[in-house]
């Protein structure tokens, strides 16, 4: 029997506002102390009530545009019943029948609605003890919600680094999207030939997200296999014994009686002037297709300046320089794997000038320094700054072309490596690199690698 896997994801995004959903208290993720940023309000005090945080809207409203979304006129909030320590007023406020988003695309995978409600607070369980720190009740908390299309862990993984990618840092920046800190959540729910449906919560890696897909797929279809049936239920991620867990049977809709929130107004977008005109920056889909269409250069390139504007907007600073679209895969090169591994090793760099970056490249291109010299060149570029050619002349960088100059020490290397010579002349032509390489070691790395390859099959032809 042929297995399909079904899987749709759920994704919850703490979004980046000054203050919380529907009171004025701090959004503060980085705050350790328990129970700071906490009001009447948002903790469900008698006689309080909630006003709609506009920014938090918008933010919605702007990923909505970019996943070309339908996006709500008419809009209203619902009350989600259900009773939790970690709600203080016994149910959630969110979106139900009108989401503020529906429909669209991303990686390939349709969305079928994103809407808008209150986080929870946090519970930490110390013992037999469990506290709650409710500084995180009420933070603007985004929900997407996918088609159930997905067929596989890595499309699922795919599809989870694009949207993290989207709304983080570096695109929209509605979210700082910090999975370890919980700004970004994901549920997988998970069935095989659209069976019973078993839902997957706080998976807090993508990494880990794959695997309990990968885990669970094989579950039910040890389970189909050996004539059991699969239970509707909500199970968790073990990250320590790579398994899930049943945690509970999974509620349905009707389970949280949802009814209009009778404290909140209901919103007509077109209304609001502050939810007008938002405009979005160059997207990550666009930004590969121009790379690739301007640069021409490798797509695992591209992919490194699309998810890194930092080193992207070098790469583009760097080749309005050189206005030469041949340097274009060099100078990505240099940047992806030299640059890459500087920043890796060292705890802090300056990133080099687009103008003393560019001068390097030329610099490396033209042969003036060997790929050897231009590594060197640049790390001092990163730690101490400076003018390339400057820096090649106070450490001897600049490559020998001159023959006459390095006549010398080809003669040497042929006169030391008798057998050698002998094993090229009878047409082992490999050991010319040898050869090279040898000469380099006397030239201590300033010889030009090509005039030296052309003196020696010139002397021992």
């Amino acid at each position: 029997m042929e297995y399909k896997p079904t899987i749709g994801l759920e994704i919850h995004v703490e979004l980046k506002t000054k203050t919380k959903m529907f009171c004025r208290c701090l959004n503060n993720t980085d705050e350790t102390r328990p129970n700071v940023n906490i009001c009447p309000v948002c903790m469900a005090h008698p006689g309080t009530l909630p006003v709609l945080n506009l920014e938090a809207i918008k933010h919605v409203l702007r990923v909505g545009k970019a996943l070309g979304s339908k996006l709500a006129d008419f809009t209203e909030w619902d009350r989600k019943n259900y009773f939790y320590p970690d709600i203080p007023k016994g149910y959630q406020i969110s979106q139900y029948k009108f989401p503020l988003v529906e429909g669209g695309t991303l990686a390939g995978v349709d969305i079928t609605r994103v809407h808008l409600e209150e986080d929870t607070a946090r519970s930490q369980h110390v013992g037999n003890d469990s506290l709650i720190d409710y500084n995180r009740a009420g933070v603007p908390l985004m929900e997407l919600v996918t088609e159930p299309v997905i067929t596989s862990s890595k499309q699922a993984g795919d599809f989870a680094r694009e949207l993290q990618l989207l709304i983080g840092p570096e695109y929209l920046h509605i979210s700082e999207a910090n999975m370890e800190k919980g700004e970004m959540r994901v549920e997988a729910n998970i069935s095989l030939n659209m069976g019973t449906k078993v839902e997957v919560k706080n998976l807090n890696t993508i990494s880990g997200m794959e695997k309990a897909i990968d885990f669970e797929l094989k579950r039910q279809q040890e389970l189909v296999e050996h004539g059991d049936r699969v239970v509707q239920e909500t199970r968790g991620w073990d990250e320590n014994a790579g398994k899930t867990f049943s945690q509970r049977k999974k509620e349905s809709s009707h389970d949280y009686r949802y009814f209009p929130d009778p404290d909140l107004p209901k919103l007509y977008v077109s209304q609001i002037p502050e939810l007008q005109n938002f405009d979005l920056p160059e997207l990550p889909w666009q930004k590969r297709k121009r790379l690739a269409d301007e640069f021409g250069i490798k797509q695992s390139d591209i992919e490194i300046f699309v998810s890194d504007r930092i080193v992207g907007a070098l790469f583009e600073d760097t080749m309005k320089v050189l206005s030469d679209k041949k340097f274009a895969q060099l100078t990505a090169n240099y940047l992806t794997s030299d640059l890459a591994g500087l920043r890796k090793n060292m705890s802090e760099i300056k990133m080099p000038e687009p103008t003393s970056f560019a001068e390097l490249i030329n610099m490396a291109e033209g042969g003036e320094i060997s790929s050897r010299g231009a590594k060197d060149i640049l790390a001092v570029l990163v730690t101490e700054g400076g003018n390339p050619k400057a820096i090649a002349e106070s450490k001897g960088l600049f490559q020998k072309s001159d023959e006459g100059a390095l006549a010398a020490i080809v003669d040497q290397v042929i006169t030391e490596n008798p057998k050698v010579v002998e094993d090229y002349k009878a047409g082992n032509e490999r050991l010319i690199q040898f050869l090279i390489g040898q000469a380099m070691k006397l030239s201590k790395g300033s010889a030009n690698p090509a005039v030296l390859t052309k003196m020696f099959k010139e002397k021992l032809s």
